[in-house]
């Protein structure tokens, strides 16, 4: 005789902390959230082994495919101690679809993983509606996902994110295009906040204060602490993509994440030219004043964890710099001048003025 066949004493699957119909009832739960996110080219159900997308039916010749993942940091732990599931999947979508559209690339379809210690359909739910929100705003079809329940490995109601999604640009239509130079201008698109990076430091910072997630925000008086740093990422798929047909004065996109300034503009460009960056041009959100004052952050420092209110960065051809600009406000935007191309020095990219905080 087995285990399995004795009776009492044979152990299952939801003793071990893993229940099937809990994510079998949530697959069911979410049906209507990923058919909302239907396109042209993904209008299969989920459930299936793997997801489908037909690039001819999308309307592509001679597609170039183009690849990004990401997660969401530690700002997922603000989710979870604030029992606010609903925004979170708006930031997985945005980082993955706005390393996209830097490439010139239009996003297609996006697939989630979802680990947790205990599945939650509800806050399962919720996640996927934030993604699919996401996906809505990015244009692109969420045609699948994995979700895992891991007992052991994950503590009580914690959870991770990651996200997966794949773009496609004609050939010959990629960016950055060859021949960005000195003269050149740089545009800046305005973020919604701190979006989804620095949360390790935001998260110590907050902790420096003694406020509660519940506490008004002192940088925003209608919202909660909690509330207003789950803010969630901005994404700019729409008004790109809409930009790069209204005009060829674009030569590069760059998305300000991780790093700031420093580490993602010399990510676009040549060896030989650098950027010059006007901190007087922008206005920090007050969220980054709040931070910098309460964690005593130098400005330096600032400038390499956050976005500091600019969330993409867009350079344009001498002289077409008005015409970019025309068309990223025509598509919604309100774009600054945030410096110029220069010829490369010491660092690739330099600052003038002061960051306003």
């Amino acid at each position: 005789m087995t285990a399995d066949d004795k009776g009492p004493t044979g152990l299952t699957y939801a003793q071990a902390g893993v229940d099937i119909d809990a994510g079998n009832a949530m697959v069911e739960t979410i049906k209507p959230l990923v058919r909302s996110t239907r396109r042209p080219g993904a209008d299969a159900e989920i459930g299936g082994f793997g997801g489908l997308f037909d690039l001819k039916a999308a309307g592509f010749k001679d597609p170039i495919l183009v690849a990004a993942n990401d997660g969401v940091g530690t700002k997922v732990k603000i989710a979870i101690e604030t029992g606010r599931h609903d925004t979170i999947g708006i930031d997985l979508v945005a980082m993955c679809v706005n390393d996209l559209v830097v490439q010139g690339a239009e996003p297609l379809f996006f697939l989630d993983y979802y680990a947790t210690g205990k599945l939650v359909p509800g806050v399962g739910a919720d996640i996927v509606r934030g993604i699919a929100e996401g996906c809505r705003q990015a244009g692109c079809a969420l045609i699948g996902g994995e979700t895992a329940e891991m007992p052991g490995l994950y503590d009580g109601s914690d959870y991770d994110l990651a996200g997966f999604s794949v773009g496609a640009a004609e050939r010959g239509a990629l960016l950055p295009k060859p021949g960005i130079a000195a003269g050149d201008v740089v545009l800046g698109l305005p973020s919604s906040g701190v979006h989804s990076n620095g949360f390790s430091l935001v998260r110590r910072i907050v902790a420096r204060t003694g406020l509660a997630w519940d506490a008004p925000a002192p940088f925003d008086g209608a919202r909660s602490l909690g509330e207003a740093l789950l803010e969630p990422t901005r994404i700019y798929v729409k008004p790109l993509l809409a930009a790069l047909r209204a005009t060829d004065g674009i030569k590069a996109l760059a998305h300000i994440t991780g790093g700031g300034f420093p580490d993602n503009l010399p990510r676009v460009l040549p060896d030989d030219v650098g950027i010059e960056v006007d901190l007087d041009a922008l206005t920090p959100p007050p969220v980054f004043g709040w931070l910098a004052r309460e964690g005593g952050v130098a400005q330096a420092e600032m400038l390499r964890t956050f976005n500091c209110g600019i969330g993409m960065a867009v350079v344009a051809a001498a002289g077409s710099e008005d015409a970019v600009a025309r068309a990223l406000t025509e598509a919604g935007e309100a774009p600054v001048r945030l410096g110029r191309i220069t010829a490369r020095g010491a660092e690739p990219v330099t600052f003038t003025g002061t960051l306003s905080l």
